[in-house]
Protein backbone atom coordinates (compact mmCIF):
# COMPACT_ATOMS: atom_id res chain seq x y z
CA UNK A 1 0.00 0.00 0.00
CA UNK A 2 1.30 3.54 -0.89
CA UNK A 3 2.16 6.41 0.91
CA UNK A 4 -0.79 8.22 -0.13
CA UNK A 5 -3.37 5.16 0.31
CA UNK A 6 -2.23 5.06 3.66
CA UNK A 7 -2.85 8.46 4.59
CA UNK A 8 -6.20 8.07 2.81
CA UNK A 9 -7.18 5.07 5.12
CA UNK A 10 -6.31 6.82 8.17
CA UNK A 11 -8.31 9.95 7.25
CA UNK A 12 -11.55 7.88 6.23
CA UNK A 13 -10.87 6.18 9.28
CA UNK A 14 -11.30 9.85 10.83
CA UNK A 15 -14.22 11.12 9.26
CA UNK A 16 -15.79 7.62 10.17
CA UNK A 17 -15.55 7.67 13.57
CA UNK A 18 -16.36 11.23 13.31
CA UNK A 19 -19.86 10.88 11.71
CA UNK A 20 -20.47 7.76 14.15
CA UNK A 21 -20.27 9.97 17.47
CA UNK A 22 -21.69 12.97 16.06
CA UNK A 23 -24.95 10.95 14.95
CA UNK A 24 -26.74 11.91 18.01
CA UNK A 25 -26.34 15.35 18.06
CA UNK A 26 -27.07 15.60 14.35
CA UNK A 27 -30.35 13.61 14.72
CA UNK A 28 -31.25 16.01 17.68
CA UNK A 29 -30.90 19.06 15.21
CA UNK A 30 -32.05 16.99 12.01
CA UNK A 31 -35.95 16.73 13.84
CA UNK A 32 -36.08 20.29 14.90
CA UNK A 33 -38.31 20.90 12.08
CA UNK A 34 -39.67 17.98 12.43
CA UNK A 35 -43.86 18.26 13.25
CA UNK A 36 -44.88 16.82 16.98
CA UNK A 37 -48.53 17.43 16.62
CA UNK A 38 -50.55 18.29 19.63
CA UNK A 39 -47.79 17.71 22.41
CA UNK A 40 -45.63 20.25 21.26
CA UNK A 41 -48.39 22.74 21.64
CA UNK A 42 -49.40 21.43 25.04
CA UNK A 43 -46.02 21.66 26.12
CA UNK A 44 -45.85 25.42 24.73
CA UNK A 45 -49.02 26.06 26.41
CA UNK A 46 -48.19 24.53 30.08
CA UNK A 47 -44.66 24.21 31.04
CA UNK A 48 -42.46 25.08 28.44
CA UNK A 49 -41.62 28.36 29.91
CA UNK A 50 -41.17 26.64 33.33
CA UNK A 51 -38.68 24.75 31.81
CA UNK A 52 -36.92 27.94 30.43
CA UNK A 53 -37.16 30.27 33.16
CA UNK A 54 -36.61 27.25 36.11
CA UNK A 55 -32.80 26.74 33.90
CA UNK A 56 -32.45 30.46 33.78
CA UNK A 57 -32.59 30.92 37.22
CA UNK A 58 -30.88 27.58 38.26
CA UNK A 59 -28.21 28.40 36.05
CA UNK A 60 -27.81 32.18 37.47
CA UNK A 61 -27.55 30.50 40.76
CA UNK A 62 -24.77 28.08 40.02
CA UNK A 63 -23.07 31.43 38.69
CA UNK A 64 -23.23 33.40 41.69
CA UNK A 65 -22.09 29.91 43.84
CA UNK A 66 -19.86 29.29 41.99
CA UNK A 67 -17.97 32.75 41.02
CA UNK A 68 -17.86 33.62 44.71
CA UNK A 69 -16.68 30.34 46.22
CA UNK A 70 -14.26 29.97 43.22
CA UNK A 71 -12.74 33.00 42.58
CA UNK A 72 -12.61 33.88 46.27
CA UNK A 73 -10.71 30.71 47.53
CA UNK A 74 -7.92 31.25 44.73
CA UNK A 75 -7.42 34.55 45.06
CA UNK A 76 -6.60 33.81 49.22
CA UNK A 77 -4.98 30.49 48.39
CA UNK A 78 -2.95 32.52 45.34
CA UNK A 79 -2.48 35.93 47.09
CA UNK A 80 -2.01 35.70 50.59
CA UNK A 81 -0.63 33.57 53.55
CA UNK A 82 -2.17 32.42 56.16
CA UNK A 83 -2.55 29.18 58.24
CA UNK A 84 -3.71 26.20 56.69
CA UNK A 85 -3.04 27.50 53.27
CA UNK A 86 -1.18 24.61 51.65
CA UNK A 87 -3.84 22.50 52.97
CA UNK A 88 -6.76 24.42 50.86
CA UNK A 89 -4.55 24.63 48.04
CA UNK A 90 -5.32 21.07 46.81
CA UNK A 91 -8.62 20.22 49.28
CA UNK A 92 -10.44 22.47 47.75
CA UNK A 93 -10.86 20.70 44.59
CA UNK A 94 -12.20 16.91 46.71
CA UNK A 95 -15.77 18.55 46.00
CA UNK A 96 -15.29 17.30 42.31
CA UNK A 97 -15.18 13.94 43.21
CA UNK A 98 -18.84 14.36 44.61
CA UNK A 99 -21.66 13.72 41.85
CA UNK A 100 -23.90 16.53 42.06
CA UNK A 101 -27.30 14.51 42.51
CA UNK A 102 -25.62 12.33 45.67
CA UNK A 103 -24.69 15.42 47.85
CA UNK A 104 -28.71 16.10 46.86
CA UNK A 105 -29.13 13.13 48.62
CA UNK A 106 -27.33 13.43 51.36
CA UNK A 107 -28.08 16.68 52.44
CA UNK A 108 -32.05 16.16 51.77
CA UNK A 109 -31.36 13.15 54.43
CA UNK A 110 -30.20 15.57 56.91
CA UNK A 111 -31.94 18.81 56.43
CA UNK A 112 -35.47 17.42 55.72
CA UNK A 113 -38.30 17.89 58.49
CA UNK A 114 -37.44 14.17 60.07
CA UNK A 115 -33.81 14.49 59.05
CA UNK A 116 -30.87 14.58 62.75
CA UNK A 117 -30.64 18.51 61.68
CA UNK A 118 -34.22 19.69 62.56
CA UNK A 119 -34.97 16.84 64.68
CA UNK A 120 -31.99 17.70 67.29
CA UNK A 121 -33.39 21.58 67.04
CA UNK A 122 -36.74 20.84 68.11
CA UNK A 123 -35.59 18.46 70.95
CA UNK A 124 -33.58 21.54 72.05
CA UNK A 125 -36.10 24.45 71.91
CA UNK A 126 -39.49 22.08 72.25
CA UNK A 127 -41.10 23.45 68.89
CA UNK A 128 -43.42 21.67 66.91
CA UNK A 129 -44.34 21.48 63.48
CA UNK A 130 -45.30 24.65 61.96
CA UNK A 131 -43.60 26.64 64.99
CA UNK A 132 -40.55 27.80 62.99
CA UNK A 133 -39.23 28.08 59.97
CA UNK A 134 -36.23 26.19 58.20
CA UNK A 135 -35.10 26.61 54.64
CA UNK A 136 -36.55 24.05 52.34
CA UNK A 137 -33.78 22.14 50.98
CA UNK A 138 -35.87 20.48 48.11
CA UNK A 139 -35.77 23.62 46.08
CA UNK A 140 -34.92 25.54 43.02
CA UNK A 141 -32.39 27.54 45.30
CA UNK A 142 -31.83 24.36 47.08
CA UNK A 143 -30.62 22.54 43.69
CA UNK A 144 -28.31 25.36 42.88
CA UNK A 145 -26.55 25.66 46.08
CA UNK A 146 -25.91 21.59 45.88
CA UNK A 147 -24.32 22.13 42.14
CA UNK A 148 -22.79 25.25 43.21
CA UNK A 149 -21.24 23.42 46.25
CA UNK A 150 -19.40 20.72 43.75
CA UNK A 151 -19.28 22.57 40.59
CA UNK A 152 -17.19 26.04 42.08
CA UNK A 153 -13.54 23.67 41.74
CA UNK A 154 -13.97 24.49 37.72
CA UNK A 155 -13.41 28.27 38.68
CA UNK A 156 -11.22 27.91 41.11
CA UNK A 157 -9.19 25.67 39.53
CA UNK A 158 -9.17 27.96 35.97
CA UNK A 159 -8.81 31.48 38.46
CA UNK A 160 -6.09 30.21 40.75
CA UNK A 161 -3.92 29.17 37.77
CA UNK A 162 -4.35 32.32 35.65
CA UNK A 163 -3.31 34.19 39.35
CA UNK A 164 -0.50 32.46 39.98
CA UNK A 165 0.68 32.86 36.06
CA UNK A 166 0.40 37.01 35.82
CA UNK A 167 3.61 38.83 36.38
CA UNK A 168 4.71 40.03 39.82
CA UNK A 169 5.75 43.11 37.95
CA UNK A 170 1.77 43.85 37.27
CA UNK A 171 0.86 43.36 40.87
CA UNK A 172 3.73 45.19 42.22
CA UNK A 173 3.04 48.26 40.01
CA UNK A 174 -0.09 48.52 41.62
CA UNK A 175 1.13 48.23 45.14
CA UNK A 176 3.60 51.05 44.55
CA UNK A 177 0.77 53.18 43.64
CA UNK A 178 -0.67 52.93 47.07
CA UNK A 179 -3.32 50.23 46.36
CA UNK A 180 -4.22 47.96 48.78
CA UNK A 181 -4.95 44.31 48.19
CA UNK A 182 -9.20 45.02 47.89
CA UNK A 183 -8.23 47.54 45.28
CA UNK A 184 -5.31 45.37 43.71
CA UNK A 185 -7.86 42.62 43.08
CA UNK A 186 -11.24 44.12 41.32
CA UNK A 187 -8.61 46.51 39.38
CA UNK A 188 -5.70 44.17 38.48
CA UNK A 189 -6.02 40.95 38.94
CA UNK A 190 -9.46 39.94 38.28
CA UNK A 191 -9.46 41.85 34.71
CA UNK A 192 -6.76 39.83 34.15
CA UNK A 193 -7.91 37.06 35.25
CA UNK A 194 -11.16 37.49 33.41
CA UNK A 195 -10.76 34.96 30.37
CA UNK A 196 -9.72 31.85 32.75
CA UNK A 197 -12.55 32.30 34.75
CA UNK A 198 -15.47 32.70 32.63
CA UNK A 199 -14.33 29.22 31.04
CA UNK A 200 -14.48 27.46 34.35
CA UNK A 201 -17.80 29.40 34.99
CA UNK A 202 -18.69 28.33 31.76
CA UNK A 203 -17.74 24.44 32.28
CA UNK A 204 -19.74 24.53 35.65
CA UNK A 205 -22.62 25.92 33.80
CA UNK A 206 -22.46 22.89 31.07
CA UNK A 207 -22.84 21.11 34.33
CA UNK A 208 -26.12 22.30 35.68
CA UNK A 209 -27.41 22.08 31.97
CA UNK A 210 -26.60 18.46 32.09
CA UNK A 211 -27.59 17.78 35.51
CA UNK A 212 -30.69 15.45 35.42
CA UNK A 213 -30.43 13.53 39.34
CA UNK A 214 -30.72 16.83 41.64
CA UNK A 215 -33.60 18.50 39.65
CA UNK A 216 -35.55 15.62 39.28
CA UNK A 217 -35.17 14.59 43.33
CA UNK A 218 -36.05 18.08 43.93
CA UNK A 219 -39.07 18.45 41.69
CA UNK A 220 -37.46 21.76 39.51
CA UNK A 221 -38.91 21.66 35.82
CA UNK A 222 -35.94 21.79 34.15
CA UNK A 223 -35.38 20.97 30.56
CA UNK A 224 -33.57 17.54 31.01
CA UNK A 225 -36.59 16.62 33.76
CA UNK A 226 -38.96 17.95 30.56
CA UNK A 227 -37.24 16.02 28.14
CA UNK A 228 -37.41 13.04 30.59
CA UNK A 229 -41.03 13.45 30.87
CA UNK A 230 -41.82 14.07 27.29
CA UNK A 231 -40.12 10.48 26.05
CA UNK A 232 -41.41 8.21 28.59
CA UNK A 233 -44.69 10.36 29.56
CA UNK A 234 -45.99 11.06 26.92
CA UNK A 235 -44.07 9.18 24.44
CA UNK A 236 -43.16 11.60 21.77
CA UNK A 237 -40.21 10.99 20.39
CA UNK A 238 -40.20 14.47 18.23
CA UNK A 239 -41.46 16.78 21.11
CA UNK A 240 -38.69 14.58 23.05
CA UNK A 241 -36.27 15.65 20.47
CA UNK A 242 -37.22 19.26 20.35
CA UNK A 243 -36.96 19.98 23.88
CA UNK A 244 -33.44 18.54 23.46
CA UNK A 245 -32.24 20.72 20.61
CA UNK A 246 -33.83 23.50 22.53
CA UNK A 247 -31.14 23.01 25.72
CA UNK A 248 -28.57 21.74 23.11
CA UNK A 249 -28.84 25.98 22.29
CA UNK A 250 -28.48 26.58 25.62
CA UNK A 251 -24.98 24.67 25.01
CA UNK A 252 -23.88 26.45 22.08
CA UNK A 253 -24.74 29.83 23.36
CA UNK A 254 -22.34 29.39 26.80
CA UNK A 255 -19.88 27.94 24.15
CA UNK A 256 -20.25 30.81 21.91
CA UNK A 257 -20.25 33.27 25.23
CA UNK A 258 -17.04 32.12 26.63
CA UNK A 259 -15.24 32.14 23.21
CA UNK A 260 -16.17 35.71 22.29
CA UNK A 261 -14.96 36.81 26.03
CA UNK A 262 -11.73 35.11 25.34
CA UNK A 263 -11.56 36.71 21.89
CA UNK A 264 -11.99 40.25 22.85
CA UNK A 265 -9.92 39.89 25.91
CA UNK A 266 -6.15 41.74 25.05
CA UNK A 267 -4.75 42.22 28.54
CA UNK A 268 -0.72 41.86 27.29
CA UNK A 269 1.97 41.65 30.11
CA UNK A 270 5.03 43.91 29.00
CA UNK A 271 7.18 42.49 31.13
CA UNK A 272 8.82 38.79 31.23
CA UNK A 273 10.08 38.71 35.05
CA UNK A 274 8.14 36.08 36.74
CA UNK A 275 9.42 35.04 40.18
CA UNK A 276 7.63 33.99 43.40
CA UNK A 277 4.63 36.08 44.86
CA UNK A 278 5.18 38.03 48.08
CA UNK A 279 1.88 37.34 49.42
CA UNK A 280 -0.37 39.45 51.58
CA UNK A 281 0.67 37.92 55.10
CA UNK A 282 -2.65 38.01 56.84
CA UNK A 283 -2.93 37.60 61.11
CA UNK A 284 -5.60 37.86 63.50
CA UNK A 285 -8.93 38.49 62.58
CA UNK A 286 -8.32 38.53 58.83
CA UNK A 287 -6.25 34.83 58.89
CA UNK A 288 -9.38 33.61 61.12
CA UNK A 289 -12.14 35.02 57.88
CA UNK A 290 -9.35 33.53 55.18
CA UNK A 291 -9.65 30.21 56.77
CA UNK A 292 -13.39 30.23 57.54
CA UNK A 293 -13.72 31.60 53.72
CA UNK A 294 -11.72 28.27 52.41
CA UNK A 295 -12.91 25.93 55.00
CA UNK A 296 -16.92 26.66 54.31
CA UNK A 297 -17.41 25.12 50.76
CA UNK A 298 -14.63 22.52 51.46
CA UNK A 299 -16.53 21.27 54.58
CA UNK A 300 -20.23 21.83 52.93
CA UNK A 301 -19.17 19.94 49.49
CA UNK A 302 -17.25 17.48 50.64
CA UNK A 303 -16.14 16.45 54.33
CA UNK A 304 -19.94 16.52 55.67
CA UNK A 305 -21.74 14.92 52.82
CA UNK A 306 -18.89 12.17 52.95
CA UNK A 307 -18.77 12.18 56.81
CA UNK A 308 -22.48 11.57 56.81
CA UNK A 309 -22.30 8.86 53.79
CA UNK A 310 -19.98 6.90 55.74
CA UNK A 311 -22.09 6.96 58.65
CA UNK A 312 -25.26 5.37 56.96
CA UNK A 313 -23.05 3.03 55.36
CA UNK A 314 -21.80 1.78 58.80
CA UNK A 315 -25.60 2.01 60.11
CA UNK A 316 -26.61 -0.50 57.45
CA UNK A 317 -23.47 -2.62 56.61
CA UNK A 318 -24.96 -5.54 57.93
CA UNK A 319 -26.63 -7.27 54.81
CA UNK A 320 -25.85 -3.92 52.98
CA UNK A 321 -23.31 -5.34 51.13
CA UNK A 322 -25.32 -8.60 49.61
CA UNK A 323 -24.85 -10.51 46.34
CA UNK A 324 -27.04 -7.54 44.82
CA UNK A 325 -24.61 -5.04 45.64
CA UNK A 326 -21.72 -6.74 44.16
CA UNK A 327 -23.64 -7.62 41.46
CA UNK A 328 -23.90 -3.43 40.74
CA UNK A 329 -20.40 -2.80 41.17
CA UNK A 330 -19.90 -5.77 38.92
CA UNK A 331 -22.28 -4.14 36.31
CA UNK A 332 -20.94 -0.66 36.66
CA UNK A 333 -16.74 -1.50 36.43
CA UNK A 334 -17.41 -3.80 33.35
CA UNK A 335 -19.77 -0.97 31.73
CA UNK A 336 -16.96 1.62 32.12
CA UNK A 337 -14.02 -0.55 31.90
CA UNK A 338 -15.48 -1.77 28.19
CA UNK A 339 -16.16 2.06 27.38
CA UNK A 340 -12.93 3.41 28.62
CA UNK A 341 -10.96 1.16 26.66
CA UNK A 342 -13.17 1.53 23.60
CA UNK A 343 -12.61 5.39 23.86
CA UNK A 344 -8.91 5.26 24.51
CA UNK A 345 -8.52 3.20 21.29
CA UNK A 346 -10.93 5.61 19.31
CA UNK A 347 -8.81 8.86 20.53
CA UNK A 348 -5.74 6.99 19.98
CA UNK A 349 -6.24 6.48 16.10
CA UNK A 350 -7.67 9.96 16.11
CA UNK A 351 -5.20 11.76 17.71
CA UNK A 352 -2.29 9.82 15.89
CA UNK A 353 -4.13 10.53 12.82
CA UNK A 354 -4.33 14.19 13.41
CA UNK A 355 -0.80 14.34 13.96
CA UNK A 356 -0.25 12.32 10.57
CA UNK A 357 -2.58 14.25 8.09
CA UNK A 358 -3.27 17.60 10.28
CA UNK A 359 -5.15 18.64 6.86
CA UNK A 360 -8.84 20.73 7.54
CA UNK A 361 -11.03 17.74 7.18
CA UNK A 362 -9.51 15.93 9.21
CA UNK A 363 -8.94 18.97 11.80
CA UNK A 364 -12.98 19.36 11.68
CA UNK A 365 -13.62 15.67 12.20
CA UNK A 366 -11.60 15.42 15.26
CA UNK A 367 -13.46 18.53 16.79
CA UNK A 368 -16.50 17.14 15.81
CA UNK A 369 -15.72 13.98 17.78
CA UNK A 370 -14.86 15.96 20.50
CA UNK A 371 -17.99 17.67 20.88
CA UNK A 372 -19.97 15.32 22.81
CA UNK A 373 -18.91 16.02 26.53
CA UNK A 374 -20.68 19.63 26.02
CA UNK A 375 -23.78 17.84 25.22
CA UNK A 376 -25.69 16.96 28.24
CA UNK A 377 -26.43 13.10 28.64
CA UNK A 378 -30.11 13.15 28.36
CA UNK A 379 -29.92 14.84 25.02
CA UNK A 380 -27.26 12.33 23.92
CA UNK A 381 -29.51 9.49 24.80
CA UNK A 382 -32.59 10.79 23.23
CA UNK A 383 -30.11 11.19 19.95
CA UNK A 384 -29.25 7.48 20.49
CA UNK A 385 -32.53 6.05 20.86
CA UNK A 386 -34.11 7.85 18.16
CA UNK A 387 -31.94 6.13 14.91
CA UNK A 388 -31.41 2.90 16.85
CA UNK A 389 -35.13 2.25 17.04
CA UNK A 390 -35.63 3.84 13.59
CA UNK A 391 -32.95 1.16 12.18
CA UNK A 392 -34.17 -1.94 14.75
CA UNK A 393 -38.11 -1.20 13.20
CA UNK A 394 -37.05 -0.74 9.95
CA UNK A 395 -35.05 -3.95 9.60
CA UNK A 396 -37.58 -6.34 11.66
CA UNK A 397 -40.16 -4.82 9.02
CA UNK A 398 -38.38 -6.02 6.02
CA UNK A 399 -37.23 -9.10 7.60
CA UNK A 400 -41.01 -10.09 8.22
CA UNK A 401 -42.24 -8.86 4.67
CA UNK A 402 -39.35 -11.18 3.12
CA UNK A 403 -38.24 -14.02 4.87
CA UNK A 404 -41.88 -13.38 7.67
CA UNK A 405 -39.21 -13.79 10.29
CA UNK A 406 -39.00 -11.64 13.29
CA UNK A 407 -35.24 -9.88 14.21
CA UNK A 408 -36.87 -7.97 17.38
CA UNK A 409 -34.74 -4.96 18.92
CA UNK A 410 -31.09 -5.42 17.75
CA UNK A 411 -29.82 -2.68 19.32
CA UNK A 412 -32.58 -0.41 21.40
CA UNK A 413 -32.01 -1.18 24.85
CA UNK A 414 -29.33 -3.02 24.35
CA UNK A 415 -25.24 -2.74 26.18
CA UNK A 416 -23.97 -1.38 22.32
CA UNK A 417 -26.59 1.20 22.34
CA UNK A 418 -25.75 2.10 26.05
CA UNK A 419 -21.74 1.84 25.53
CA UNK A 420 -22.39 3.84 22.20
CA UNK A 421 -23.87 6.82 24.35
CA UNK A 422 -21.21 7.07 27.15
CA UNK A 423 -18.49 7.16 23.79
CA UNK A 424 -20.21 9.99 22.40
CA UNK A 425 -20.49 11.81 25.78
CA UNK A 426 -16.67 11.04 27.08
CA UNK A 427 -14.51 10.55 24.12
CA UNK A 428 -13.36 14.28 24.23
CA UNK A 429 -11.48 13.52 27.47
CA UNK A 430 -9.99 10.77 26.23
CA UNK A 431 -9.06 12.66 23.32
CA UNK A 432 -8.05 15.53 24.99
CA UNK A 433 -5.56 13.97 27.21
CA UNK A 434 -3.90 11.71 24.35
CA UNK A 435 -3.37 14.97 22.03
CA UNK A 436 -1.94 16.22 24.91
CA UNK A 437 0.62 13.19 25.28
CA UNK A 438 1.07 13.19 21.69
CA UNK A 439 2.05 17.11 21.62
CA UNK A 440 4.76 16.40 24.16
CA UNK A 441 6.32 13.80 21.82
CA UNK A 442 8.91 15.81 19.19
CA UNK A 443 8.18 15.04 15.52
CA UNK A 444 11.86 13.79 15.35
CA UNK A 445 10.76 10.73 17.00
CA UNK A 446 8.47 9.83 14.20
CA UNK A 447 10.66 10.64 11.72
CA UNK A 448 13.57 8.44 13.23
CA UNK A 449 11.02 5.77 13.19
CA UNK A 450 10.28 6.37 9.59
CA UNK A 451 13.74 6.19 8.94
CA UNK A 452 13.95 2.94 10.93
CA UNK A 453 11.44 1.39 8.48
CA UNK A 454 8.51 1.42 10.50
CA UNK A 455 4.84 2.18 8.92
CA UNK A 456 2.56 4.88 10.85
CA UNK A 457 1.09 2.28 12.95
CA UNK A 458 4.02 0.41 13.96
CA UNK A 459 5.51 3.88 14.94
CA UNK A 460 2.50 4.27 17.04
CA UNK A 461 2.49 0.87 18.37
CA UNK A 462 6.24 0.72 18.98
CA UNK A 463 7.43 4.49 19.64
CA UNK A 464 4.44 5.97 20.93
CA UNK A 465 2.43 4.14 22.75
CA UNK A 466 5.18 3.41 24.94
CA UNK A 467 5.81 6.80 25.67
CA UNK A 468 2.27 7.65 26.25
CA UNK A 469 2.20 5.46 28.58
CA UNK A 470 0.79 7.55 31.95
CA UNK A 471 -1.35 9.70 29.46
CA UNK A 472 -3.34 6.93 28.45
CA UNK A 473 -3.58 5.52 32.10
CA UNK A 474 -5.21 9.06 32.95
CA UNK A 475 -7.16 8.80 29.66
CA UNK A 476 -8.38 5.34 30.63
CA UNK A 477 -9.30 5.97 34.11
CA UNK A 478 -11.05 9.92 33.17
CA UNK A 479 -13.60 8.17 31.39
CA UNK A 480 -13.96 5.17 33.50
CA UNK A 481 -15.12 7.69 36.46
CA UNK A 482 -17.28 9.53 34.60
CA UNK A 483 -18.90 6.54 33.29
CA UNK A 484 -19.41 5.34 36.72
CA UNK A 485 -20.92 8.73 37.81
CA UNK A 486 -22.98 8.94 34.72
CA UNK A 487 -27.16 9.00 34.94
CA UNK A 488 -29.47 10.59 32.89
CA UNK A 489 -27.92 7.96 29.72
CA UNK A 490 -27.66 5.13 31.72
CA UNK A 491 -31.51 5.38 33.12
CA UNK A 492 -32.93 5.95 29.92
CA UNK A 493 -30.87 3.30 27.92
CA UNK A 494 -30.13 0.69 30.35
CA UNK A 495 -31.31 -2.60 29.32
CA UNK A 496 -34.36 -4.51 31.12
CA UNK A 497 -33.35 -6.07 34.42
CA UNK A 498 -29.68 -4.29 34.30
CA UNK A 499 -28.74 -1.88 37.18
CA UNK A 500 -25.68 0.25 37.94
CA UNK A 501 -24.59 2.21 41.26
CA UNK A 502 -25.42 5.16 39.88
CA UNK A 503 -29.14 4.15 39.19
CA UNK A 504 -29.18 2.14 42.44
CA UNK A 505 -28.89 5.21 43.86
CA UNK A 506 -31.32 7.52 42.15
CA UNK A 507 -33.81 4.70 42.68
CA UNK A 508 -33.32 4.32 46.40
CA UNK A 509 -33.48 7.94 46.82
CA UNK A 510 -36.62 8.36 44.97
CA UNK A 511 -38.13 5.54 47.16
CA UNK A 512 -37.10 8.21 50.04
CA UNK A 513 -34.51 5.16 51.52
CA UNK A 514 -31.76 7.73 51.80
CA UNK A 515 -29.47 5.74 54.32
CA UNK A 516 -29.38 2.84 52.22
CA UNK A 517 -28.34 4.85 48.94
CA UNK A 518 -25.18 5.02 50.99
CA UNK A 519 -23.03 1.95 49.79
CA UNK A 520 -23.53 2.81 45.83
CA UNK A 521 -23.21 6.51 46.36
CA UNK A 522 -19.97 6.16 48.70
CA UNK A 523 -18.62 3.93 46.32
CA UNK A 524 -19.00 6.10 43.42
CA UNK A 525 -17.52 8.80 45.20
CA UNK A 526 -14.25 6.71 46.49
CA UNK A 527 -14.23 6.17 42.87
CA UNK A 528 -14.13 9.92 41.84
CA UNK A 529 -11.56 10.54 44.13
CA UNK A 530 -9.00 8.66 41.49
CA UNK A 531 -9.53 11.34 39.07
CA UNK A 532 -9.22 13.98 41.41
CA UNK A 533 -5.62 13.17 42.98
CA UNK A 534 -4.28 12.61 39.66
CA UNK A 535 -5.27 16.28 38.73
CA UNK A 536 -3.32 17.46 42.37
CA UNK A 537 -0.63 15.65 41.23
CA UNK A 538 -0.35 16.87 38.05
CA UNK A 539 -0.64 20.46 39.47
CA UNK A 540 1.93 20.18 41.87
CA UNK A 541 4.16 18.81 38.66
CA UNK A 542 3.52 21.54 36.62
CA UNK A 543 4.48 24.18 39.24
CA UNK A 544 7.61 22.01 40.18
CA UNK A 545 8.75 22.49 36.98
CA UNK A 546 7.42 25.95 36.43
CA UNK A 547 10.02 27.01 39.68
CA UNK A 548 13.06 24.50 38.78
Amino acid sequence: MSTHERRGLWSAGIVAIALLTGLPVLVIVGFVLVPAGDVWQHLVDTVLADYVLNTLLLMLGVAVGTLVGGVGTAWLTSMCRFPGRGLFEWALILPMAMPAYIIAYTYTGMLDFAGPVQSTLRDWTGWGFGDYWFPEIRSLEGAATMLALVLYPYVYLLGRAAFLSQSICVLDVSRTLGNGPWRTFFSVALPLARPAIVAGLTLALMETLADYGTVQYFGVQTFTTGIFRTWFGLNNAAAAAQLSAMLLGFVLVLIALERISRSQARYHDTSRRHQSIRRYHLTGWRAFAAIVFCAAPLMLGFLIPAGQLATWALTIARGAYDAAFWGLVRNSLELASIAALIALVLALVLGYGKRLHPTRTVTAAVKVAGLGYAIPGTVIAIGVIIPFAWFDNTLDAWMRRTFDVSTGLLLSGTLAALIFAYLTRFLAVSLQTVEAGLGRIRPSMDEAGRAMGYRPGQVLRRIHIPMLRGSLLTAVLLVFVDVLKELPATLILRPFNFNTLAVRAYELASDERLADTAPAALTIVLAGLVPVILLSRSITKSRNADTA
